[in-house]
């Protein structure tokens, strides 16, 4: 058997980008610093709204497996080279957004049994055996279906995996710190004017935004800043990267956060604030 890392890192996402949006400059920055950094991705994103006209004609399973391909590029930038769709590739398809009628489709992520894609995190979390998970918060950070199901199905898996004998001793959610959105936001106002999109978006719409007191982590990404704008650049079917900021297909500007934030939920962290995700683990005993 080969020898784990002595730090290991896992982290859920719904769709392909979710991950370089979310967390690019962290795991960039883990797996640079040899940790294990394992990422599962719930759906391929099948119904995601394809950004360049010349790609536009793909759409349902041919899409995911394009933006399948741009994960791996964007896994590449990142350094990241364990990374898994949940129960393989292709078996939960994406939702759409929330209300919609693909929301009934009986092979969507949104309609999968928890606990039966629970386990099949569940066997990840036992092969790898990370001592910290990363997703998202009960409203998966925006509402989108997808993600409030990868949050039920990650939560739920780290209750399974403990009763299958391991315990993941911290877990965080992506978290935004409202003053750092608000800062980010004043300066895209100013900037506006010679950027390639149409219209700044609002702060609202910018997943995870919960006051400053929820934090409790932040990873200084400054120095891969790089990675994760070429990470988030591979996603190019769904992202146009114009640093500091992003647009999706509604060609709003969103900030590109290099530092990013985190909300731990279960297991104890360093005081006032965390720097490292891991702080306050014991990583000989917890291995």
């Amino acid at each position: 058997m080969t020898e784990q890392p002595a730090r290991r890192l896992l982290l859920v996402h719904a769709h392909p980008d979710d991950e370089s949006i979310n967390n690019g400059a962290t795991m960039a920055a883990y797996a640079a610093g040899g940790a294990r950094v394992t990422l599962v991705t719930c759906t391929l994103g099948e119904l995601g709204e394809v950004i360049p006209p010349e790609l536009q004609h793909l759409t349902g399973a041919a899409l995911g497996e394009y933006r399948l391909g741009e994960l791996t590029a964007a896994m590449r930038e990142l350094g990241v080279e364990d990374f898994r769709q949940l129960g393989g590739p292709g078996r939960y398809t994406d939702s759409g957004m929330m209300g919609l009628a693909d929301n009934d489709d009986p092979a969507c992520f949104w309609q999968a049994d928890v606990d039966e894609a629970a386990r099949h995190l569940v066997e990840v979390i036992l092969e790898v055996r990370p001592q910290v998970l990363v997703t998202y918060d009960d409203n998966g950070g925006y509402g989108h279906p997808d993600h409030i199901q990868a949050h039920r199905v990650a939560m739920r898996a780290a209750e399974l995996a403990a009763g299958a004998g391991w315990q993941i001793p911290k877990i965080y959610w992506n978290r935004v710190p409202r003053s750092v959105a608000e800062g980010a936001f004043a300066r895209l106002a100013e900037d506006l004017p010679g950027l390639p999109f149409f219209k700044a978006a609002v702060i609202d719409d910018v997943p995870g935004v919960v006051p400053d007191e929820r934090i409790t982590t932040e990873i200084d990404g400054t120095a891969h800043a790089a990675a994760k704008a070429a990470a988030m650049r591979a996603h190019a079917t769904q992202i146009e990267v114009a640093e500091p900021y992003f647009a999706l297909s509604n060609e709003q500007a969103q900030p590109l956060f290099t530092t990013e934030y985190y909300e731990l939920v279960r297991g104890e962290g360093g005081e006032p604030r965390e720097a490292d995700l891991f702080a306050g683990l014991d990583i000989e005993e917890a291995s």
